[in-house]
């Protein structure tokens, strides 16, 4: 494997000052170790799963009000493993440890004023949510649900419930109607709390007319609380059993909160699969679980402190929102937004971040994509003097990518490419403050998480591609999934290919020199053509050098007992494809990739589908081709497009 260019370097006295060399140095101090780097630490915390979790829960000051007695019972059984048996304890009593005049939440709303929160103020109105609540009849084990743009209100209705004891799931507002009940209808929440609307692109979304109809189906739902966002007074008569927020609130003066006790493997969150192929699966994780993950990769891979402004571009259907709320634990300022990345230009997110010190900028591989495609140079726009990493997730980011960061936005900051998923609501790869950032390359594996890349036998391998698994269990993993009760759901989902091992679906290799980590793509979306098996990420690369291609999406076909390869374009604005334009997307492809990844056909589409949180949905094309069926279309950004893919005579032939 070449050895990819190094784009940027922790400085030395940066790493010294490091939460991570922090822990380090602890590590040596109590086991007369002399580890001195993030590999030798990586190498360390796998062979010691136990002792790194143990001396972790310690160095976070995690809160609970009885101790555990085990830190894990056999960190070699997966599924099934225990996590810190015997301890007690409430994410939201961590969450809410802080309770002083600092920031706490800066929210902004497309187009809307400016608003902050301390966390006094933060603990006042969870008190106040926790008892209204509790006055509803939520109870530990209740689910309360969240149809909720990203806004202060629905961290608070979050730690309200799950101080209680309830379980917390959440959408976002732009799913439809079937895409809710498909979450929701599963997990039969007690209370719903929504907000009126949205805001996107300019325009208010009505969120109450969806909201109707799904109550429509879900009528174990109590209680609705409707938070007024996108206007001052909505009508609520055509919701049953709803209540405006601020009356909801209205009985109840901030006290003391009690903190619902709860064991460690207790849920805490019902997460979701995306269900593009199916209906999704509901993935329930713990109180301990997450956040003992979660908080190490905020405070070890993230060096997140006190002072730190962190904020990540998501929605609260994706899990990069649980993510940015467990910031909480550390006392950051967490910055939220609701609307447009694009609206009224480009420059809103990076406006938004000279104007309340982002220092950590969270965001998809896309947006950043979308970005360098538009042109825009944030650098020359903004002062980011504050900036001091970039988060980038959601799916690959390409080395073009890596290149416009660093040129564009700004040279002396850590990229940390991520990447892991919402089963274990976490980073099986990121980012580190004691390593080099190397162009195309996630940092390292997560600390105690045994990651490898495997090949078809097995058997782990380096400088080739080969599945993402783990081999060891992790305090994040689901506990279980929602009606299973046989656990087979569970087993299927991760257990088939490899028993025992985690595999997880991405389509990686690691380089034996630099410990970084490549992902070519999810590995049920990869292509075999001739049974070689090829990562679609190669050939979206490839495409970034085409001004003329501005989008596409390549999927194999079965063909006479084999596979092809099939590329869907689309174009930029006045190109239409024809030979010419063909031979040059085949040639650029053969050049960079390999003759194997060159596309037996090019085909012209206006648009190509993405998930709500900006996947693009690989395996929905290659089943819409295949005369298959995508059972989710509620959960694409744009499931109509899907419709030009079918029937395709070119496909035919």
């Amino acid at each position: 494997m070449n050895h990819p260019k190094m784009l940027w370097k922790p400085a030395d006295d940066v790493v010294r000052q490091s939460n991570m060399v922090r822990f380090m140095t602890e590590v040596n101090r109590r086991f007369n170790l002399s580890l001195s780097d993030y590999d030798q630490l990586w190498q360390w915390s796998i062979d010691h799963i136990a002792e790194f979790w143990d001396l972790f829960w310690k160095f976070a000051g995690i809160i609970s009000s009885k101790p555990y007695d085990q830190v894990v019972d056999d960190p070699k059984k997966m599924p099934g493993a225990r996590w810190f048996a015997g301890a007690e304890l409430n994410f939201a009593e961590n969450l809410l440890r802080f309770r002083d005049d600092r920031t706490a939440l800066i929210f902004q709303g497309e187009g809307q004023p400016l608003a902050s929160m301390t966390y006094a103020e933060l603990y006042a109105q969870t008190s106040r949510m926790a008892q209204a609540l509790a006055a509803a009849g939520v109870r530990k084990g209740d689910r309360v649900a969240g149809f909720m743009p990203n806004m202060p209100q629905t961290i608070i209705a979050m730690l309200a419930a799950v101080s209680l004891g309830a379980i917390w799931s959440s959408s976002s507002p732009d799913f439809g109607i079937k895409g809710v009940l498909d979450r929701f209808g599963q997990i039969e929440p007690k209370v719903l709390v929504t907000a009126d609307g949205y805001f996107y692109n300019g325009k208010a979304f009505d969120s109450l007319q969806r909201v109707g109809a799904i109550l429509d189906q879900l009528p174990m739902v109590e209680k609705v609380v409707v938070v007024d966002y996108t206007c001052t007074q909505p009508d609520v008569t055509g919701v049953p059993n709803a209540i405006a927020w601020q009356d909801f609130l209205a009985p109840y003066q901030p006290t003391e909160m009690t903190f619902v006790q709860v064991p460690a493997g207790h849920p805490l969150y019902v997460m979701y699969s995306s269900g593009t192929t199916g209906k999704p699966k509901c993935m329930v994780q713990s109180h301990s679980g997450i956040l003992t993950n979660q908080l190490k990769e905020h405070l070890l891979h993230c060096d997140l402190r006190r002072e730190d402004v962190l904020f990540y571009f998501t929605t609260c259907g994706w899990m990069m929102w649980n993510w940015l709320v467990c910031g909480l634990g550390v006392g950051a300022s967490l910055v939220l937004y609701d609307g447009s990345p694009f609206h009224p230009g480009p420059e809103v997110l990076w406006k938004l971040a000279e104007t309340v010190g982002i220092t950590i900028f969270g965001t998809s591989a896309r947006y950043i994509t979308a970005l360098d495609e538009a042109g825009y140079q944030p650098a020359s726009d903004c002062n980011l003097e504050k900036l001091r990493m970039i988060c980038s997730t959601g799916s690959p980011l390409a080395v073009s990518g890596f290149e416009y960061a660093y040129r564009e936005i700004k040279a002396d900051m850590q990229l940390a490419s991520i990447s892991g998923g919402t089963d274990l609501n976490g980073c099986f790869a990121l980012g580190n403050p004691m390593s080099p950032v190397h162009a195309g390359e996630l940092q390292g594996r997560g600390l105690a998480l045994k990651v490898y890349a495997y090949d078809d036998s097995g058997q782990p391998v380096y400088d080739q591609t080969g599945e993402l698994v783990c081999t060891a269990a992790f305090p994040s993993m689901p506990v279980y999934f929602w009606n299973d009760d046989d656990g087979q759901r569970y087993q299927n989902a991760y257990f088939l290919k490899y028993p025992g091992v985690w595999t997880h679906g991405d389509f990686i290799s690691i380089n034996s020199q630099t410990k970084g980590i490549t992902i070519y793509g999810r590995s049920d979306a990869t292509l075999n053509p001739g049974g070689v098996r090829i990562g679609t990420a190669d050939i979206y690369t490839a495409l970034e050098s085409l001004v003329e291609v501005a989008d596409s999406v390549v999927v194999g076909q079965k063909w006479r007992d084999d596979v092809r390869v099939v590329l869907f374009v689309t174009l930029a604005k006045g190109i239409d494809l024809n030979d010419a334009l063909t031979k040059k997307i085949k040639t650029t492809i053969r050049e960079a990739c390999s003759p194997r990844h060159v596309p037996a056909k090019v085909i012209q589409v206006t648009e190509i589908p993405y998930t709500i949180n900006m996947k693009k949905v690989e395996l929905a094309v290659r089943n819409v081709i295949h005369g298959k069926p995508v059972t989710n279309r509620d959960a694409l950004a744009n499931p109509d497009c899907l419709d030009q893919y079918e029937g395709l005579e070119e496909l035919k032939r």
